[in-house]
């Protein structure tokens, strides 16, 4: 167990270490140096911050036992994810062995390449202890195959956090590094810093102030200087939103966490870090020009967890500040907390310089299809998502697409709404920028112990703005109805448009996949003619008028069809035939696009200005920042 100087006194402490590699299994102590008098309580969470689900990490665990110094203690397992340890005398050891196969960001990983783990998802708390500093160390493995490994965390190191203020140490030690002594304040901080393990290749920036670095593990020919680049471009800008003044980011270092595979995408935020899941394409290469989507789908993701060390971390909800970990913490302003960090994401790219104003309108353009083609958006409102993300959102089925709404990408939209009707109405002298700087300044900056409540929204808009939003806020967030975002983008000079693909066939009412041979029914829109002839989910599409189809024949036999003919369907529900009817009806409007019109077009609505009142939101000119990029192998 721990016993370095640092854990001097600390009533926890917690060993890591890499037990079986190839088994993929961590091994936990936990120590505890005065258990209570009626016996001491553990538990491990079942979800993680960021990520509303209950996940269910006890499940990984395959062996625990307790020991004091007088032997064995006894431990009974009281629910599905805690235990109690019997009276002894201290000091109480808990050590159990958990599964780490998962490649995932909100979980742990373990083989002989890399190791991560998230500490929601392995390191139990120690119930009835003080709530205050806790003292973690990593053993290093003896595994001669990973004598070279280092360790990467914004987790405090016990050497810097005890250090002399007057002798400062590099500040590279501080995010990179050997296995060693760990400290955090309280149990909250210990999992809100993920730990990457192995042999990874870094790049530092600046930004914001601060030292930053990028971490990334796996195999690929990263263009490391570009990353820098232009993650810098990202957070400085995203700090200058916060802190116009100083640009000052809220924390004394930042480490982004990148784990490359073949396909991959996903990330979870932290005070201090985020852990990033991307697809070797993704990453910027040396020959690479212009923004690719999967690179420009990478910046975005950055972007997005990056701005959540602001909202999310230090901006939250009153509902989500010091909710129990065992059980679900509802909220219906996720829509707030996800959707705004999904507006201010890709539109950071665009004021940062590295999206153009035509470009970052058709990512635009993708969001709104996204939410426009799926019926669920009459059935569910944002903050309805957002309260049932536990079980509908991070749940989803074949039926999703007809019941519910991203708080995700509605959300964002909500965001734009808002945004572009505090400048219609203000003419200009504000914008949302104006209400997450008062979020950041009344809630966020001095981390606050309370945080925003249910129905508080409105008041900061008003208290920013002057202006009240409260009416409009009602439809927009509690209602089903489309937002007026035609309106609101044709005085920027932009239109929106909905229509169907070009040469798009009639259509069935349904989304398909092809699985192996198979042509799978995956969704059946609600009160289309599929749905109405009787075709379900999950049915196997065996042939149309007697032919055999596939995704490419389907469209090709719907392309010589018209909307109102009749086509027979052959398919298979299980292992069962059955031949259905369906009338065709005219395609779906699936894509939206957003162009800019020319002033004195004769469009109407169309007014002066209309290129300033855009360069007002989006920005003009890439930003500046401090880069100087150095790799580390």
């Amino acid at each position: 167990m721990p016993h370095s100087t640092s854990d001097a006194g600390t009533p926890v402490q917690y060993l890591v270490s890499l037990a079986d590699v190839d088994a993929h299994l961590f091994e936990i102590t936990v120590r505890v140096t005065d258990p209570t008098s009626t016996g001491q309580r553990f538990a491990l969470p079942a979800w993680t911050p960021g990520s509303y689900m209950i996940r269910e990490f006890a499940r990984h665990i395959v062996a625990i036992s307790a020991q004091s110094p007088d032997g064995v203690v006894a431990l009974v397992k009281t629910d599905k994810h805690s235990w109690h340890a019997a009276p002894c005398r201290g000091p109480l050891s808990l050590t159990y062995r958990v599964y780490a196969y998962d490649t995932s960001v909100r979980a742990a990983y373990l083989d002989a390449r890399r190791g991560f783990l998230t500490g929601s998802a392995v390191l139990m708390r120690a119930l009835d202890q003080p709530n205050g500093q806790l003292a973690l160390r990593l053993h290093h493995p003896d595994d001669p195959r990973l004598i070279d490994w280092r360790v990467a965390t914004t987790l405090p190191r016990a050497a810097l956090a005890n250090a002399d203020p007057a002798d400062p140490e590099d500040p590279e030690d501080a995010l990179v590094g050997k296995f060693g002594d760990f400290v955090a304040q309280s149990y909250d901080e210990l999992v809100d810093h993920p730990i990457e393990f192995g042999r990874f290749e870094v790049v530092r920036f600046e930004a914001g102030g601060r030292p930053h670095a990028a971490v990334i593990a796996g195999q690929h020919d990263t263009d490391l200087s570009r990353l820098a680049q232009d993650f810098a471009q990202i957070c400085s800008t995203q700090a200058r939103l916060f802190e116009p003044e100083s640009g000052l980011a809220p924390f004394a270092h930042y480490l982004f966490l990148i784990n490359v595979t073949a396909d991959g995408y996903g990330g979870l935020e932290h005070r201090a870090s985020t852990a990033l899941l991307c697809a070797r394409e993704a990453l910027p290469y040396r020959a690479m020009t212009g923004l690719p989507k999967a690179y420009r789908s990478l910046l975005g993701l950055a972007s997005h967890e990056y701005f959540h060390a602001w909202h999310v971390k230090r901006i939250r909800p009153q509902a989500l500040i010091d909710a129990e970990p065992s059980i679900e913490a509802y909220t219906r302003l996720l829509w707030i907390f996800e959707g705004f960090t999904s507006y201010y994401d890709d539109l950071t790219l665009v004021r940062s310089g590295l999206l153009s104003h035509e470009a970052y309108l058709s990512v635009l353009g993708e969001t709104c299809a996204a939410v426009l083609k799926a019926p669920g958006r009459y059935h569910q409102s944002v903050a309805e998502s957002s309260f049932d993300a536990w079980i509908k959102y991070y749940r989803q089925d074949e039926n999703s697409p007809n019941s519910i709404v991203s708080y995700y990408a509605k959300g964002s939209l909500v965001a734009l709404t808002i945004d572009l009707t505090i400048r219609a109405r203000s003419e200009g002298r504000y914008s949302l920028d104006d209400v997450m700087r008062l979020l950041w300044n009344r809630f966020g900056k001095s981390e606050q112990t309370f945080g925003l409540s249910e129905d508080g929204f409105g008041e900061i808009i008003e208290d920013a703005t002057g202006l009240d939003l409260r009416h409009e806020l009602a439809h927009w967030v509690e209602g089903t109805t489309d937002l007026p975002l035609p309106e609101l983008l044709l005085p920027l000079g932009i239109q929106m448009k909905q229509e169907a693909a070009k040469d798009e066939p009639p259509s069935l009412g349904i989304w398909t996949a092809q699985r192996g041979h198979d042509l799978v029914a995956k969704t059946v829109l609600k009160d289309g003619p599929a749905m109405r002839a009787g075709l379900s989910a999950g049915d196997v599409l065996i042939a149309m008028d007697g032919l055999r189809v596939n995704e490419t024949s389907l469209k090709n036999q719907l392309g010589r069809k018209r909307p109102g003919d009749r086509v027979s369907v052959h398919a298979f529900r299980r292992d069962e035939l059955f031949t259905i009817d369906i009338e065709l009806q005219a395609p779906r409007p699936e894509i939206v696009t957003l162009k800019i019109l020319k002033t004195g077009s004769g469009a109407e609505g169309v007014v002066e200005h209309t290129e300033s009142r855009r360069s007002a939101w989006l920005g003009t000119s890439p930003t500046s920042a401090t880069v100087n990029p150095r790799t580390v192998s």
